[in-house]
């Protein structure tokens, strides 16, 4: 139990099971909801042939365009006016990459639109987030190769 009765007085002792049962229940909470959380922007990317992986470290910036034709750096959303500024900061001044993903449904004058103001901000190398072709023919030839 929680208390005994010694020679002295009171022992307490702690009964250690309830906290780790609560601690693995929080654990496996933390495990399910942790993938959720960072899933970004729903953004239906054009295919290509040629694409690589996104870096995982932290030294990067990811700049979404919507279908809407919203632009968001992360998971926030930025006004055309604002975008250079933000740029600077945390591209330049912090010194990160910057990689810009575009819904395949915008419009071809918004990317370049976005794409001038990335270069206005003084940014030389953008990166262009695309995903691998799924057609059949694309199969075939990824796996001659």
């Amino acid at each position: 139990m929680g208390m005994s009765l010694n020679r002295g007085g009171f022992m307490s002792e702690i009964n250690v099971t309830p906290f780790v049962d609560v601690m693995l229940v929080l654990l496996i909470i933390f495990m399910v909801t942790a993938p959720l959380m960072t899933q970004g922007l729903d953004v239906d990317l054009p295919q290509t042939k040629a694409v690589k992986t996104l870096p995982k470290d932290s030294d990067h910036l990811v700049l979404t365009v919507n279908k809407a034709g919203e632009v968001f750096l992360d998971e926030f959303k930025v006004e055309m006016p604002q975008l250079q500024d933000h740029l600077k900061r945390l591209v330049l001044i912090q010194n990160k990459q910057l990689f810009m993903r575009a819904d395949k449904e915008v419009a071809y004058g918004v990317v370049v639109r976005v794409m001038g103001e990335i270069k206005a901000a003084g940014i030389d190398k953008l990166g262009i987030v695309a995903e691998p072709d799924q057609t059949p023919v694309a199969k075939e030839a990824a796996k001659k190769s």
